[in-house]
């Protein structure tokens, strides 16, 4: 659950978050949308402009949604204009339906209770789970030894023993893990490890301190195994103020992985990248998914440089006219002259040409969608994929948008 806390709303102090782009309005937007629960800023924003994700540059000229946890279910946003530009403008409205415009002023809020940047629900497990790890990060944790009545798997509800449990350890809540698969980009450098997946298994409570420790799993997302780690829980508040930025730099990337595997990636669904805060990632870059340009065979072009080869006759090189150069070039053009005839056969034309190579061309990269950076670890982002124009793969391309 998201930790309450008051948040003091200062209207006129506005901080933009992306680089000045162009803002685009959509023909058929509404003159004004009312919030309800369960929209977030991003849809919101989406129902008036084209790119979503500049939303901070329309909060610019209206210090009233300088931050997105001042719009609440019932709120009144519209489109405006002021010296040219569009702005959204917000109204709280109240039971009897009456449209109040905001003014600058200090309010306490509970930020559960705001609507969200984006749809945090999607992605609230995996603020904290799971982690990126090296390869050996994970060996020194503490350890589950064995189980009640040693049963080979346990889950929740089960009791399980651990050790390794330092011995001033005053933690009560744990976190079970194990390590995954490596992430690596094969597009790039297959050889090259960017991080492990800490797998979350689930989380246990400490029954009795000892070697070996007792512990009872209260939740589990997955068996938990002899030889699996803890760690413990974190307690930091999950942060769910996502406001969209530029990367600072170039970004060419790779989507490597996805979480639950799926062969065809949509939107709202969670993305591993082969960027990390090496490469200048920071929460709440926005990139774009392009999909990569695959190899095809040309035909066309191989069957017309094969046509111009055909045409082209060999010749004497200058200075030898001798008879016997003169005879071995006919001979030379006979044998070119029987190919041309038998790569026209029916044969050649049923079963191809011996030893021909098609022309190679690679298909350029086409926008697939929009992500957006929620967690970052040294080689290794994850992204939610907010937009999906097409299906979006394993290996596609991200880049700045």
């Amino acid at each position: 659950m998201l930790n309450k806390f008051l948040f003091i709303a200062i209207f006129g102090l506005v901080t933009t978050a992306v680089t000045a782009d162009t803002v685009t309005v959509k023909p058929d937007h509404p003159e004004s949308y009312t919030v309800v629960k369960g929209d977030t800023l991003w849809d919101i924003t989406g129902r008036f402009l084209n790119e979503p994700w500049l939303w901070p540059q329309v909060w610019e000229a209206n210090p009233q949604i300088e931050n997105p946890h001042l719009i609440y279910p019932g709120d009144v946003v519209s489109l405006q204009y002021k010296d040219g530009r569009p702005i959204l403008a917000v109204g709280r409205g109240d039971k009897s339906g009456r449209y109040e415009k905001l003014s600058p002023t200090v309010r306490s809020y509970e930020k559960d209770t705001a609507i969200p940047s984006i749809p945090i629900d999607t992605i609230k497990q995996f603020l904290i789970h799971p982690l990126v790890v090296s390869a050996d990060e994970m060996d020194d944790w503490p350890y589950v030894v064995s189980s009640y009545d040693e049963h080979l798997v346990s889950g929740s509800g089960n009791k399980v023993y651990v050790r390794g449990l330092p011995e001033d350890a005053t933690a009560k809540r744990y976190a079970v893990y194990r390590k995954g698969k490596p992430y690596v980009n094969p597009v790039k450098d297959k050889d090259t490890v960017l991080g492990y997946e800490a797998l979350y298994l689930g989380d246990a409570v400490i029954e009795k301190n000892g070697d070996p420790a007792s512990f009872v799993i209260v939740r589990s997302n997955r068996e938990v195994l002899s030889g699996d780690r803890l760690v413990e829980e974190s307690e930091a508040d999950i942060n769910s103020n996502f406001i969209p930025t530029h990367p600072g730099r170039d970004v060419n990337g790779n989507v490597i992985s996805v979480i639950d595997g799926v062969s065809e990636i949509g939107q709202y669904q969670i993305v591993i990248l082969d960027l990390g805060t090496n490469d200048g990632m920071e929460i709440g870059n926005v990139l774009g998914v392009y999909k990569s340009g695959k190899m095809v065979k040309d035909y066309v072009a191989t069957k017309a440089r094969e046509k111009e080869e055909d045409a082209r006759r060999i010749e004497s090189p200058p200075g030898q006219d001798s008879v016997a150069d003169e005879v071995a070039t006919d001979i030379l053009n006979d044998i070119r002259d029987a190919k041309r005839w038998f790569d026209k056969t029916a044969l050649v034309s049923y079963l191809g040409k011996p030893n021909s190579q098609p022309e190679q061309v690679q298909l350029p990269e086409e926008y697939s969608g929009v992500l957006m950076v929620f967690r970052t670890f040294e080689n290794i982002s994850y992204g939610l994929i907010m937009e999906a124009v097409s299906p979006i793969h394993i290996y596609d391309a991200v880049k700045n948008l």
